[in-house]
């Protein structure tokens, strides 16, 4: 990856009018983010957050109340054609013509953007979806889930630099979404750098570089993954006991341990994602010199979806 952001936002802002019943709404308030080439990055947040009101002023669905947003070192106000032909978008919604056959669909989606008919790219693209097969059905005809292949195949016909996925997997059965998400990380080997807003948010735990987290508007954290889950990350240690306890031995005293209210259960809780091993260790050490039994030690660390929660209800409250 260079230094150079692929994307720049800086101060963006969209304000939705008041309309009959439901008052004027604040989509996105002040929002500054810079994307890495060759990244995937995962924009994470609560139905309404403002996710897709980001994505559509990036890619001119969305005409944004102020700020600026420069991508390949371009000013989207001024040379919108020229960035928006390297940008692929998958929407969240199936917005395709029903009636047309999968071939002519994708590759009318090349000749959108100027592009010469490059069919041995577009066969290429397809057999990669496993939609090959299919390339004489009317799209109609599909699946919910081949349908979203559609639409990918339709955002890579053109070779995009910079892919937005906006819920790419949603109302994918588990095999389909595996298989996309393996071609996501082909694309990023292939040097595409990657956005995606997603629910399922274990995908993005697995695949995202960085993470950001988006509520009523703003972005309330942007961090590498693995340092926000070592920031924010908790371990959970239970140790299920042979004997009631009834108060903490002095042998167990540098340990931030509790004695759960039935007495057989030792609570040990320890912020950041590192260094718990150590920690249990000693404890589990410190456990059997002072022969105290044990029957269990389950041990449970946040996950991102975890962190993602508790930033979300932070802010809520």
């Amino acid at each position: 990856m260079t230094s150079d952001p692929i994307l720049a936002i800086r101060g963006l802002g969209k304000t939705y009018p008041a309309r009959a019943n439901t008052p004027a709404t604040t989509a996105l308030d002040g929002v500054d983010l810079e994307i890495r080439r060759g990244e995937i990055f995962a924009l994470l947040g609560p139905n309404g957050a403002g996710k897709t009101t980001l994505i559509g002023a990036v890619c001119g669905l969305v005409r944004p109340g102020s700020g600026t947003i420069h991508a390949f070192g371009l000013d989207m106000a001024r040379d919108w054609r020229a960035a928006r032909a390297r940008i692929g978008l998958v929407p969240q919604e199936l917005s395709v013509d029903m009636f047309e056959p999968v071939l002519l669909s994708v590759s009318h989606s090349r000749g959108l953007f100027g592009l010469a008919p490059d069919p041995a790219r577009i066969e290429q693209i397809l057999r990669a979806l496993s939609l090959w097969d299919k390339r004489g059905a009317r799209i109609g005809e599909l699946s919910g889930g081949m349908k979203r292949r559609v639409l990918i195949a339709k955002a890579l016909a053109h070779d995009p630099a910079l892919l937005f996925l906006d819920e790419p997997t949603a109302g994918v059965d588990v095999e389909l979404r595996r298989d996309m998400w393996q071609l996501i990380g082909q694309l990023r080997d292939q040097g595409v750098t990657i956005v995606l807003t997603t629910h399922y948010i274990e995908e993005a735990e697995e695949m995202a570089d960085r993470v950001g987290v988006i509520h009523r508007g703003k972005l309330i954290v942007v961090e590498e993954k693995a340092a926000l889950m070592a920031r924010l990350g908790r371990t959970e240690v239970r140790v299920g006991l042979a004997e009631p306890l009834g108060a903490i031995p002095a042998a167990l005293a540098p340990f931030p341990v509790q004695v759960g209210d039935d007495r057989l259960t030792l609570i040990l809780r320890t912020t950041g994602a590192q260094g718990h091993e150590r920690t249990i260790a000693s404890l589990v050490k410190a456990l059997v010199g002072a022969d105290i039994a044990f029957t269990a030690l389950d041990v449970h660390q946040s996950s991102l979806e975890d962190i993602f929660v508790e930033l979300v209800g932070r802010k809520a409250g």
